[in-house]
């Protein structure tokens, strides 16, 4: 009897902006109002939902956990129960009062046997990295949800920290908004400390409306890339990446 085909994982990473909706680079001045007030986001949510509804796994950046802008919804909560994810987990690094709030998080169809989260280094705090690991034995792998920060020296930072935190783990997954190409001179201590590797080609991810920039990568380390794709992710300024992986 042949042996059965070994599953893919499907993966998508998502920088979802709060919600917001955001088609031109006039929107971040006439719809500002959308990063203090709720309106309009519940639409875009469940577009989400939708898209998300389609992988394994998914990593949100900018998710916000529950402040005025989003109506006080926990929007990682939200996503989850709107997709039918029975695991989910969010790391809130950044608010504003009680008006704005953002953070990493995690939707999953497979059950986490250990989540963490860490804040990285960074000239101006409120950036982190959400860690879950999965399988046991040889099957075992981690997965890292991250966004890091605008400024190159941050990002060195940053990506020294991610390179000895993730130093040990063969079979790997970091996805997220980098802030920066993943050719960019910052980005060497990752490949050169860990099993990470740079994506099978370049994509754009932002502006949305016209990608023109390469900032939102899916890096992996002892995985096979079947597909690797940007897809537009609701009415966010940034595309999602979607990646088939198959273990090795």
């Amino acid at each position: 009897m042949a042996d059965a085909p070994t599953p893919t994982l499907r993966l998508l990473s998502a920088n979802i902006q709060a919600g917001s909706s955001t088609r031109a680079y006039r929107d971040y001045v006439t719809r500002s109002w959308s990063h203090v007030l709720p309106s309009g986001k519940r639409l875009n949510l469940d577009s989400l939902a939708e898209l998300a509804s389609n992988y394994d796994l998914v990593g949100l950046q900018e998710s916000d956990p529950g402040s005025l802008r989003s109506g006080f919804t926990n929007q990682a909560d939200y996503l989850a129960e709107r997709a039918h994810f029975p695991f989910w987990s969010h790391q809130p690094n950044r608010r504003i009062s009680r008006i704005a709030g953002s953070g990493n998080a995690l939707l999953s169809r497979l059950q986490p046997t250990d989540l963490l989260d860490y804040a990285l280094p960074g000239r101006i705090a409120g950036r982190g990295v959400l860690l879950a690991s999965f399988g046991e034995g040889a099957d075992a792998w981690q997965l890292a949800i991250t966004h890091l920060s605008l400024g190159v020296k941050s990002r060195q930072l940053q990506l020294g920290f991610l390179a000895e935190l993730l130093a040990d783990s063969p079979r790997l997954v970091l996805m997220g908004d980098f802030n920066c190409d993943f050719d960019a001179p910052e980005m060497r201590a990752l490949y050169r400390g860990t099993s990470l590797e740079p994506p099978p080609h370049r994509i754009a991810t932002f502006p949305s409306w016209a990608p023109q920039r390469g900032l939102d990568h899916v890096l992996v380390g002892g995985f096979k890339v079947l597909d690797y794709k940007a897809v537009p992710a609701a009415g966010s300024d940034h595309m999602a990446v979607g990646v088939e992986l198959l273990p090795k």
